[in-house]
């Protein structure tokens, strides 16, 4: 039986965790689930899963929450406060950390979970994005184990030589490149002179995928695959010419492995991230993720097309980010956080989210990363930036 804390569980991998732990009750357990401010959802989840602890990172959120729970007679501790999030993620009565928090608030506690040792199945890629360096020397130090969660590197990792073997350099083992599939979002084959008149409900509007607003929007501006590019360097050890993104539009592959000798390895699956949540929970075995099973006469054809960087600008500074090295990749996604609330709050177009990123790479100077303080200093320095460029 092992003992599962999920950072983040009220949105959608935190939820499909859930279901994912719900099948297998013989096998784990729930220690801790956090969130922001969810109150309802995160009062459902504790009277489903009945956590140890339940952790809101809102104070008049969590004393809500308590009230409820209170009344309702459960006997989970709620705690509040980012100390709570690192306490939790660290404690020694879990197993597994769920690292499912979106953006740069997931950084310290996943951080946290690393340096205690924890097996940590990473959906948030911005920890890897802001402080890979620093991230990996902990992992590897205090003899964490991390799993890919994202449906890309999940896939990439099932297609390495011994998947799954704690390494996380694989240039000596005969691989020419690895291969990120994107589905595109729902601009793939807009017309580029719309795209300034793009809504937030039409961005959000994810074809293939059910997921938050923030990701939602990254998808539609290929900024989430361009995080992942980055996200892969780290886990995989290669550099960024080593690292093609295509589009395909049917998520069915999840991304590849292309060998010296020529073999392409691809990960195929009906696109549900209970997938990978199940392979990262369960490794090395497999277990029933509620996933139907893919049929291939069903899905008849599989397309693929060129990721271009005109349609998709942000994916093209990423890259930029990724070969400017240091700072650069934490400033890239401070600014694109900002600029995404910003569009979601109608305060810019959607075609500004990547003029702002680029201004913002432009003119906040990046530092070598090798302390957690520089890097937290050049996102605050990134952020206010952004903030200015938007108002």
């Amino acid at each position: 039986m092992k003992a599962v804390t999920i950072l983040g569980s009220t949105g959608s991998i935190g939820v499909s965790t859930l279901d994912v732990l719900s099948r297998h009750p013989d096998k784990f357990s729930v220690y801790a689930l956090t969130a922001n401010g969810s109150v309802d959802t995160m009062f459902e989840q504790c009277q489903l899963h009945q956590p140890v602890i339940a952790v809101m990172l809102e104070t008049n959120a969590a004393e809500q929450l308590q009230h409820k729970l209170t009344e309702a007679g459960s006997q989970t501790q709620v705690l509040s406060g980012e100390a709570a999030l690192e306490q939790v993620a660290a404690s020694a009565d879990t197993d597994y950390v769920v690292a499912a928090i979106v953006g740069a608030a997931g950084l310290m506690p996943t951080l946290a979970a690393a340096r205690a040792g924890k097996r940590i199945l990473l959906a948030n890629k911005e920890a890897l994005v802001m402080s890979g360096a620093l991230f990996m020397h902990e992992v590897q130090q205090n003899k964490a184990t991390l799993l890919p969660v994202d449906s890309e590197h999940n896939a990439i990792w099932q297609c390495m030589p011994v998947a799954g073997e704690q390494r996380y350099n694989f240039n000596d083992k005969g691989i020419r490149k690895i291969i990120l599939t994107a589905s595109g979002g729902p601009f793939r084959d807009a017309d580029l002179s719309t795209l300034e008149d793009v809504t937030p409900e039409q961005a959000v509007a994810h074809p293939n995928w059910s997921m938050g607003q923030k990701i939602s929007v990254d998808s539609a501006t290929m900024m989430n695959k361009g995080l992942e590019v980055i996200e892969a360097h780290w886990l995989f050890g290669l550099q960024s010419d080593q690292i093609d993104v295509v589009l395909h539009r049917q998520s069915i592959i999840h991304s590849m492995v292309d060998y010296d000798d020529g073999s392409v390895l691809a990960q195929m699956g009906n696109p549900d991230m209970r997938t990978p949540i199940a392979n990262t929970l369960a490794w090395p075995e497999r277990i029933d993720s509620g996933v139907a099973p893919l049929d291939l006469v069903q899905a008849g054809r599989l397309d693929f097309s060129e990721a271009d960087f005109e349609r998709f600008p942000c994916l093209r500074l990423a890259y930029q980010a990724l070969d400017a090295g240091g700072t650069s990749t934490a400033i890239l996604n401070a600014a694109n956080e900002v600029a995404v609330a910003a569009f979601l709050q109608r305060q810019i177009r959607f075609t500004d989210i990547a003029r702002v990123i680029e201004q913002v790479l432009n003119e906040v100077a990046a530092n070598d990363a090798g302390s957690l303080q520089q890097i937290l200093a050049d996102d605050a320095a990134a952020r206010r930036h952004a903030e200015a460029l938007t108002r």
